[in-house]
């Protein structure tokens, strides 16, 4: 028989105590300059959740943490003998809304006469599994996505309509990148 909604097989069982992050299955090294950790919304960290779309953007009113970024970004353009744009991808359905449209919004100040080609990230919302390759682990798992509650559905909704008005208005182009067709608004 197939395994009930919500539960994994035994494989992806043995797999999930292991994989806490997505980063977990990131098997490509990136450099240390292009990693910024949010110290205050790490996993089980002070703040809890990153939810909101205004949570996003409020954290880049911190002057440290702009200056921060803008050292990090500065050190990459230097490196670039012609830099023709920059490619953003953000989630749209939480905080992160917030916090990419910020830095498109800083991208578009400093360097008003270069492309920002902008990607809005949606997950996918089913109560259905995903199969899905780990090359890390070289295996396939399945997984199931449980169904919304009403407030996280408002959440999603409200941070999707507010990210996708601001990306817009700061990026030469912005195009919305779902595996489901309601771009994980239901």
């Amino acid at each position: 028989g197939s395994p009930a909604a919500g539960a994994a097989p035994a494989a992806a069982r043995d797999i999930l105590p292991s994989v806490r992050l997505w980063s977990d299955y990131l098997s490509v090294r990136l450099h240390p300059k292009s990693v910024y950790v949010i110290q205050q919304y790490l996993h089980e960290g002070d703040c809890g959740c990153l939810e909101a779309f205004g949570q996003g953007e409020s954290l880049l009113q911190d002057s440290a943490c702009v200056e921060e970024l803008e050292d990090r970004l500065h050190f990459f353009v230097e490196e670039c003998d012609y830099l023709q744009g920059f490619q953003v991808l953000c989630d749209l359905h939480n905080g992160f809304s917030g916090v990419g449209a910020k830095v498109t919004e800083l991208l578009h100040d400093e360097y008003s006469q270069k492309g920002i080609l902008t990607w809005g990230l949606t997950p996918v919302l089913s109560s259905v599994g995903i199969l899905v390759h780990s090359l890390r682990f070289q295996r396939w798992d399945f997984f199931f996505f449980p169904p919304q509650d009403p407030q996280k559905s408002f959440y999603r909704l409200m941070n999707t309509a507010l990210g996708i008005a601001h990306l817009c208005r700061h990026s030469s182009l912005f195009c919305p990148l779902s595996l489901s067709g309601s771009l994980g608004i239901k």
